[in-house]
């Protein structure tokens, strides 16, 4: 599949939700070895921009999908339309509706006891015949060596082949690139805010804002004090990153 670079990211060039399950399912018919997704918007291309090793992560997954509709403006602006966004949450969910039929195993890492519980609730009334191997809720901290050993093993004994992770970035895809090769199964994806989604404590934003790229603007409103300065921040930044860009004041790799 192909890439293209945004801001010295590797994005995936895709343009349907099923193509990238359908990468998925082949990705686990064909290797012994374990992967990792991750699921890209402004603020994870801005903060590689800025951190050289987290952008490393974003390059060397098996998928960087593109999150932000941002995202696939400016590629199409490059010259790249065959791209669309693949919102982290809807992917999410059409993953688990459509591995019913293909006996997918999921594993939820990540967030609250409460919004695991909610969602897990969700998911059986939506998706009866999924399979949801296992969940863990770690702690908002820094885990010891100890507690991720235990959260490996726990994952190992699941057999999960999507372990859905949780965790908010950069923090998920950062645990994910230090773990992944400790499974002996699976797909680890860093899903973000799509347990929040799932559990129905965030709303999807209506279409038209989505198709003008202004579903950060309805996730603000949601939760203003917690993304204001974050939202300030990258978007800021992410503008004047693509400004340099297209001048060719300032080279992205």
């Amino acid at each position: 599949m192909n890439k293209i670079s945004i801001l010295g990211s590797d994005i995936n060039v895709i343009n349907l939700y099923r193509k990238v399950y359908e990468q998925l399912l082949s990705f686990l018919e064909r290797n012994d070895k374990p992967g990792y997704v991750t699921v890209n918007n402004v603020h994870t291309i801005v903060t590689a921009v800025r951190d050289k090793k987290y952008r490393q992560i974003i390059n060397d997954s098996f998928l960087s999908l593109p999150d932000g509709k941002p995202l696939s403006v400016v590629a199409k602006l490059k010259g790249e339309k065959n791209i669309v966004r693949i919102f982290g949450p809807t992917f999410f969910e059409k993953t688990i509706e459509w591995g019913q039929k293909n006996g997918i195993k999921h594993f939820l890492f990540g967030s609250t006891e409460r919004i695991q519980q909610r969602m897990i609730e969700n998911i059986k009334l939506k998706y009866p015949n999924s399979k949801i191997a296992g969940n863990l809720a770690p702690p908002f901290r820094n885990f010891t060596d100890a507690e991720n050993e235990e959260f490996i093993e726990k994952i190992n004994i699941s057999n999960a082949d999507l372990i859905w992770i949780s965790l908010g970035a950069p923090k998920q895809e950062k645990w994910m690139y230090n773990n992944y090769s400790k499974l002996k199964h699976g797909v680890m994806v860093g899903i973000g805010a799509g347990f929040n989604y799932l559990a129905g404590d965030l709303k999807h934003a209506p279409a038209w804002m989505k198709k003008y790229s202004l579903e950060w603007l309805y996730r603000f409103f949601q939760e203003p004090n917690r993304l204001w300065k974050r939202y300030l921040l990258t978007n800021t930044l992410f503008i004047y990153y693509v400004i340099l860009d297209f001048f060719k004041i300032k080279r992205f790799n």
